[in-house]
Formats: C-alpha cells, sequence, structure tokens
C-alpha cells in the first residue's frame, strides 16, 4: 500500500468525526459533505510528514475549509424570502435528502443550528470547535488571526448567544414546555385530535404575512381551524424544534440551518390560548434565539 492510499484509508477513519464538525460549522449536509471533500483533496495534496496527530490535522483542515464558506456566505446574505421560506420537503432536484437533512438537524438540535447561524464565522468556529470538539484555543486562533485569548472571548460571547435571554416568568414553565412539545410531535405525527386537545376552544392564532405569504397578516380563531393549519404545515414540522424565544418556549423552523419561522405560545391551564407565527425577517433579528436546556 503506498503512501496515498494509506492517508486515504486513515482519512476515511476520521470522515465521520470530520463530517460532524462541518455540519456544525455550515447547518447544512451537502455542504459539509463539500467541506469535507475539500478537505481531503488539501490533506492529499499536503502530505502527512510530520503530522502527529492526524486527527487534529484534519480537524483543522475542516475548520478552515467551513471557515472560507461561511465568509462566502456572508457576501450573499441576504437572500430573497422566496429562497428564505422555501418548502423544505422539496430537495431533491439539487441532490439534497431532506429526510435526512431533518434527522441530522432533530440530532444536533434545531435551535442550536439556529444560533449557530447568527454567528459571525469567527464566533462560530471558536466556538464550535473548542466547545464541541475540544480544539484548544491556542490552534485556533491562527486560522481567524487572532491572539488565544481574543479566540477565548469569541468563544465566550457565543457561549452566551447559546444559553439565549434569561427565562421569562412563568407560572409554571415546566408545563409550558411539555404542551409546546407536544404540540410539535401532534403536528409531526400528524395526530389532528391530539392537537385539538392541546389548544383552548377560542386559540387564536396570527401569522404575519411572510408566513403563509399572503398580501395582509392571517389571523384564525377556534381549535379545529388552527389545528387544520397545523396539519397542514406536517413536512415543515420535520424541520422544526424546542428553542427559547425571548427567555420562553417557544418552537423554531430551520431548514437547512437558517431560520425561517418562530411560533410564539401563550398558554394557560395547560392550554394554548394564543399562537404568533413570525417570518418577517426584520422581526425574526430582534428575537434572542436560544437553547433549551435540559
Amino acid at each position: 500500500m503506498d503512501t496515498h492510499e494509506r492517508l486515504a484509508e486513515r482519512f476515511e477513519e476520521h470522515r465521520s468525526h470530520l463530517r460532524a464538525v462541518a455540519y456544525r460549522m455550515l447547518g447544512s449536509l451537502s455542504e459539509a459533505e463539500d467541506a469535507v471533500q475539500d478537505a481531503w483533496l488539501r490533506a492529499s495534496r499536503a502530505g502527512t510528514e510530520g503530522v502527529e496527530n492526524l486527527g487534529g490535522w484534519l480537524t483543522t483542515i475542516v475548520g478552515r475549509v467551513c471557515l472560507n464558506m461561511l465568509r462566502a456566505r456572508e457576501t450573499r446574505r441576504e437572500d430573497p424570502l422566496e429562497t428564505r421560506f422555501a418548502d423544505p420537503t422539496v430537495g431533491e432536484e439539487s441532490g439534497d435528502d431532506p429526510e435526512r437533512e431533518a434527522l441530522t438537524a432533530d440530532s444536533v438540535g434545531v435551535a442550536l443550528l439556529v444560533v449557530l447561524d447568527t454567528l459571525t464565522p469567527a464566533e462560530r468556529l471558536s466556538f464550535v470547535l473548542h466547545d464541541m470538539f475540544a480544539v484548544p484555543f491556542d490552534e485556533i486562533a491562527p486560522m481567524i488571526e487572532r491572539t488565544p485569548a481574543a479566540t477565548r472571548q469569541l468563544a465566550s460571547r457565543a457561549r452566551r448567544r447559546v444559553k439565549g435571554g434569561t427565562p421569562a416568568p412563568a407560572p409554571d414553565p415546566d408545563r409550558r414546555r411539555e404542551v409546546v412539545a407536544a404540540f410539535l410531535a401532534a403536528t409531526r405525527g400528524g395526530n389532528f385530535d391530539a392537537l385539538v386537545t392541546l389548544l383552548h376552544p377560542d386559540v387564536v392564532l396570527h401569522a404575519d404575512k411572510s408566513a403563509i405569504p399572503t398580501p395582509e397578516p392571517v389571523f384564525v380563531r377556534g381549535a379545529q381551524p388552527v389545528a387544520k393549519g397545523a396539519m397542514a404545515a406536517m413536512g415543515r414540522a420535520r424541520f422544526t424544534g424546542l428553542a427559547m424565544v425571548d427567555g420562553a418556549v417557544g418552537l423554531t423552523m430551520a431548514p437547512f440551518g437558517r431560520l425561517a419561522v418562530v411560533l410564539g405560545f401563550t398558554v394557560v391551564d395547560g392550554l394554548i390560548t394564543e399562537i404568533d407565527v413570525i417570518a418577517d425577517a426584520e422581526r425574526l433579528e430582534r428575537l434572542s434565539v436560544g437553547v433549551v436546556e435540559g
């Protein structure tokens, strides 16, 4: 076996780890696969002479590749609404696998991907590599042309964003979380009757005109009409997860790692009395989104 074949074999041993790093950096399986392939090309050209820790070396290569991809993404950040809110159930034409993408996002955490997407490329690299994959700050710092101390500060700033806002006062936060989780589970499972039991008979749903989209904001009243609307969003529910939204438990939908819709809930005596569906880009930017702990 020659040197190239031996490197290829060892690279395959690290592929799952490298894909995990790239996915958390990029929030997209297809982009993560591209990043890992690019890393292989770079590694094969550079060779491993003098490399003592192959896994760490490959991780830094993937990190650099992802950093470049994130910086390129920043230059085209303002996507048209139609692109940002495209139906996530449609992906076959581009070679994407929506089901696999949704399962991966669910396993990592939709809310985490949403928060990571709000970070600068340098913050995201510092947090992901250090907090999730234990890469020392002195190894991360050269990638972003910062000192280890400055890199540590970037990771700390990102960590605070991931934790989200201070929880809002609530009479029963655990019950609220159970109700919102049950709403998501019923929507994903297409269980209409279960949805109705979670809704107050006079529940009100408000949706801004970017959410449906319609010329005017949408207003729906009543458990049955609101539940029917939720059933129509079953496909999108695959890309939805629990999140802290302005300090309270809500839902975020983020197809391919990009925040598209937030659902805020008012829960009284164990029943949902109001749902606020937010998809307007300016409103989304003003929200504080964090990961639900525990």
